[in-house]
């Protein structure tokens, strides 16, 4: 399958549906849910990506970080790329602090603070900001946090921006 041929869209649909009900499977279930998504992931070729990124995204989100962490892994190291690839990054920087390996996430996500801004700005930031905490790093997520708040603020913007610099800028 080609990214962009019919039955690639055909796949990403059903995988789309299959996250849409995502709330239809409590946690007694959520085997059920990994069963679908496996389901999904023997469509694709051995080598994809996707299915690796697919199946630690299920991990995750039924509450298995540790599951998840050497999926995400796997999806990167096939070149999962783009926004994907940014989404596997925020969520395997998250893992990483969830099994007490924060300061990876911290190694993980920083680059991620200078690369192409998209939608997900503000979640590499928080994630970021999580692993930081972690670490007892608090100001410099409290930074993070409040410079990715301030453009979504309806006043106050320049101010919340200044606040977040300050905390993390050495004081004159």
């Amino acid at each position: 399958m080609c990214e962009g041929d019919a039955v690639n869209q055909n796949w990403e649909d059903r995988v789309t549906a299959a996250w849409a009900a995502f709330d239809e499977y409590p946690e007694e279930r959520a085997h059920e849910f990994r069963a679908l998504i496996d389901t999904l992931v023997a469509e694709l070729p051995d080598d994809s990506p996707l299915g690796p990124f697919e199946q630690a995204c299920a991990w995750d989100s039924t509450g298995h970080s540790d599951q998840a962490v050497p999926l995400y892994r796997e999806a990167l190291a096939r070149g999962l790329g783009g926004y994907k690839g940014r989404r596997a990054k925020i969520q395997l920087a998250s893992s990483l602090r969830n099994t007490g390996q924060a300061k990876e996430g911290v190694t993980l996500l920083t680059p991620e603070l200078d690369a192409a801004s998209d939608e997900l700005d503000d979640a590499v930031r928080a994630c970021l900001a999580l692993c930081l905490s972690s670490l007892g790093r608090d100001r410099e997520g409290l930074s993070l946090v409040l410079g990715a708040l301030a453009p979504h603020l309806p006043r106050y913007q320049r101010s919340m921006a200044n606040y977040a610099r300050a905390l993390v800028e050495p004081r004159v």
